[in-house]
C-alpha cells in the first residue's frame, strides 16, 4: 500500500529524529502520524506504517500499558462452536500455574458466546471483545491482542486442544531475552517460497496454531497485517516483521496440545482456499522475499 505522502514526510522525520536520538521528538511524530490513521511499525531496517485497525472496543489499546498478569491467552469465537468448546475446556481443565486472562473475541459467532460460555466451567471470568461485524482473520486477532494485559500473549486456534498446562513452558522460552515469538510448531526454510516443519529450537516462523508473542515485540509490529482476511501465511508474515525487528523465534519442545481438523482449510472448497492462499503468499512474498537474511537456513547464493 503507498502511504499518503503527508504520513510518508512524517516517518522520515521521525526516523531522522531517532537517528539524532531524539526520542521525544520521535515519540511526538508517532502520535501525528496516528492521528492520521496510521500505525508506526519499527524494525532494524528503519519504519513504516500501516492503516490502524479500526477501535472495536472501548477505550485505548490496553498495549500500551504495562502488563498485569504473565500471560493472555486469546481465543476467536467465529464458527464451529463444538470446538471453540472443546478448547476452551481444555483451558478450564488444564489451568495455567502462572498468573493469566482468557480473552474470547466474539467476532460474529454463529452460536452466542454467552451460549459457549455456559458449557463450559473456567476458572477464571474471560475477557470478552465484542466485534461490530464479522473483522477479517488478522483483524480479529488483532483485536485481541492489542487489547490483552500479559507480559506474553499466546493465540490459539480453535483446532487444538489442550491436554496440559500450555502456558508454563511457553513462559519458560521468553525467560532469554531475545527471543520475542514462541510456539509449538515452527518452520524454516532454505529460500523463503518453500518451508518445512522445524525440530524444536530457532526457528524461521511460528505457525498460528499456537503462537505466543513478548509484549514489547507486539507494540513494535502492531499486530497482523490486516490484509490476510484469511489465515494461510499470516503467522510466516508476522514471524518475519518481529524477526525482522531484531528478535528470535523458538519453537518449544512439544506442548501438551492435541491438533483437531482445521476448519479454517476444510470447511472451504479447494478451489477457494488455494485462491485465497495463493493470494496470502504473493503478500508474504511481496514483503519479504528479498530478504534472505531472515532465513536461518539459507542457500549459499542467497
Amino acid at each position: 500500500m503507498r502511504l499518503p505522502d503527508e504520513v510518508r514526510r512524517l516517518l522520515d522525520e521521525r526516523s531522522a529524529a531517532r537517528e539524532d536520538r531524539e526520542f521525544e521528538r520521535a515519540d511526538s511524530l508517532r502520535a501525528e502520524i496516528a492521528a492520521l490513521g496510521f500505525d508506526v511499525q519499527d524494525s532494524a531496517r528503519g519504519s513504516t506504517a500501516r492503516p490502524i485497525l479500526a477501535r472495536q472496543a472501548d477505550g485505548p489499546d490496553a498495549i500500551d500499558e504495562a502488563a498485569t498478569v504473565a500471560a493472555s491467552v486469546q481465543v476467536v469465537a467465529e464458527d464451529h462452536p463444538d470446538d471453540i468448546v472443546r478448547l476452551l475446556r481444555g483451558l478450564a481443565d488444564h489451568p495455567p500455574a502462572a498468573s493469566w486472562e482468557l480473552v474470547v473475541v466474539a467476532n460474529a459467532p454463529k452460536t452466542p458466546l454467552d451460549e459457549l460460555l455456559a458449557a463450559v466451567d473456567l476458572t477464571v471470568e474471560p475477557v470478552v471483545l465484542e466485534t461490530a461485524g464479522r473483522l477479517g482473520w488478522a483483524d480479529g486477532r488483532t483485536l485481541g491482542m492489542r487489547q490483552s494485559r500479559g507480559e506474553i500473549t499466546i493465540l490459539l486456534d480453535t483446532s487444538v486442544e489442550p491436554t496440559g498446562d500450555i502456558v508454563t513452558p511457553l513462559l519458560a522460552a521468553f525467560e532469554d531475552p531475545t527471543v520475542g515469538l514462541a510456539g509449538g510448531w515452527g518452520v524454516t526454510s532454505q529460500d523463503g517460497r518453500e518451508f518445512e516443519e522445524a525440530q524444536p529450537g530457532e526457528v524461521d516462523a511460528i505457525e498460528g496454531y499456537c503462537l505466543a508473542i513478548r509484549r514489547e515485540a507486539l507494540r513494535a509490529v502492531g499486530g497482523f497485517d490486516p490484509r490476510f482476511r484469511f489465515y494461510r501465511n499470516a503467522d510466516l508474515d508476522l514471524s518475519f516483521a518481529i524477526r525482522d525487528g531484531g528478535w528470535r523465534a523458538v519453537r518449544t519442545a512439544p506442548l501438551p496440545l492435541a491438533r483437531h481438523e482445521h476448519r479454517g482449510w476444510t470447511a472451504l472448497p479447494k478451489p477457494e482456499r488455494d485462491r485465497l492462499s495463493k493470494r496470502n503468499f504473493y503478500r508474504f512474498l511481496d514483503r519479504w522475499g528479498n530478504r534472505p537474511d531472515l532465513l536461518l537456513n539459507r542457500e549459499p547464493d542467497r
